[in-house]
């Protein structure tokens, strides 16, 4: 647009300087007709062939020629009359021959062919070899003037682009490092004062208020889980004491009742406790080198007596080794809630197969898959949210935080959660980023 924008300017004043040019040009010769018009007004075709042989002889660019019936020349510095220029009363443009201190050469002229009483014909023209050189000059210096800005303009517009993108960048590498947990993360301020520093400032701002609030709700939640988990262990522990000494069967029944449930919100309590700690970032400072596939097969191993106690067959697929950084106890425990999940709502008198496999490409990927009812599409994302259960799922024990552990988890590791149709089943994935090799592939 820039360069549409100057060209238009640049041709707008070439094409007014041309056309100024013109009539002034016309202009002149106009005023010369006139002239000689007036000369052979008063003295006839003596005097007009005194005034054009005067005139021919003055130093200047006026050409002029002026011929007889049979085209013999009387006056002038043209040999003859142009051809172009004859019943063109409007005139035109012609080449002419001049002699220079070189020889003969060709150049350009303009002019208009006059009739005159007596059969005769007057030419009166201007050598325009100058203007036509003057405006090859103009062109030559629009297009390489064209040319030049182009060339700045793309040089300019590559700084000021990278420069913009390395700002772009770098907020967003600290974007992405405050929605992985580090909350005390700021946007990066250059000190100019700048549309971005300005920008930062508010964001930043911003940020500060929502840690506040994060730790003032994380610091909640905690107290409130501790608060609560002590108690809560103190009577199980009393329940279970005082099982060991209740004599008749309704009281030990319902002492065991009561220690159940007092095991089920500890494992809540503990639950939400881990979900906390992963969505703040804790835990990535423990990553290391893992091999995928290692870490699946020992999830498969600890759940196949659970899965055969319940009438389910634990297969597991590890053609792939993919390696990537994490923490092993993490990634074990969320393949190992994805089994006990499909043990719990899988159908082991349909199929009662549960299929465990390491998959990797561009990334990978750890797929538990059974012939269950599995988890209507519309119900997917909110199955992964704290306390979600659904209403095939609420006659069997849980809490609701097995996949928002899971789906922590890969947030965590820099991947996902995705739950697909197994068809029929549920198909759930957890994607995770491979690990670079030594030569900065990933393997």
């Amino acid at each position: 647009m820039f360069l549409v924008a100057i060209a238009a300017v640049v041709g707008y004043i070439f094409w007014l300087t041309s056309e100024q040019l013109g009539r002034e040009l016309a202009g002149t010769i106009s005023a010369e007709v006139a002239g000689l018009r007036e000369r052979f007004e008063s003295g006839g075709i003596a005097e007009l062939e005194r005034a054009v042989r005067a005139r021919s002889g003055a130093p200047g660019n006026s050409l002029y020629v002026l011929v007889d019936g049979s085209g013999r020349r009387l006056a002038g510095n043209l040999s003859g009359v142009p051809g172009n220029l004859l019943g063109s009363p409007g005139g035109g443009s012609f080449v002419y021959d001049r002699e220079t201190d070189l020889g003969r050469e060709e150049r350009h002229a303009v002019g208009v062919a006059i009739a005159v009483p007596g059969r005769l014909a007057l030419v009166v023209g201007r050598d325009v070899e100058e203007q036509q050189t003057f405006a090859a000059a103009v062109r030559r210096t629009f297009l390489w003037g064209t040319a030049v800005i182009a060339l700045a303009g793309l040089i300019g517009g590559l700084l000021a682009s990278r420069a913009l993108l390395r700002r772009v960048d770098t907020v967003t590498e600290a974007s992405r490092s405050i929605m992985t947990g580090s909350l005390s993360r700021r946007l990066p301020v250059s000190g100019s004062g700048d549309e971005f520093d300005r920008l930062s400032h508010g964001l930043n701002a911003m940020l500060d208020r929502i840690e506040q609030l994060m730790i003032g709700l994380r610091e909640v939640s905690d107290n409130i889980a501790h608060d609560l988990k002590t108690p809560l262990t103190r009577l199980r522990n009393r329940a279970e004491a005082a099982l060991g000494e209740a004599a008749g069967t309704g009281h030990k029944r319902a002492l065991e009742l009561t220690i159940e449930e007092a095991d089920g919100l500890i494992r809540t309590f503990n639950a939400l406790l881990s979900i906390a700690r992963l969505e703040a970032g804790h835990g990535s400072e423990s990553f290391s080198r893992l091999d995928l596939a290692a870490v699946a097969r020992e999830a498969v191993e600890l759940y196949e007596p659970v899965a055969e106690a319940a009438g389910y067959r634990l297969e597991v697929a590890t053609t792939d080794s993919p390696a990537i950084r994490g923490d092993r106890q993490l990634i074990g425990q969320a393949i190992g809630n994805l089994i006990d999940n499909a043990i719990k709502y899988g159908r082991p008198s349909a199929s009662p197969g549960i299929f465990v496999s390491v998959e990797a490409d561009r990334e990978a990927r750890v797929v538990v898959a059974d012939r269950g009812p599995g988890i209507p599409s519309g119900d997917r994302e909110r199955a992964t949210k704290r306390f979600v259960r659904l209403e095939a799922s609420r006659s069997e024990p849980g809490s609701g935080l097995g996949l928002s552990l899971v789906a922590a988890v890969a947030r965590l590791h820099g991947g996902g959660l995705r739950l697909e149709d197994n068809c029929p089943g549920l198909r759930a994935v957890i994607a995770l980023p491979r690990a670079p090799a030594q030569d900065g592939t990933s393997i």
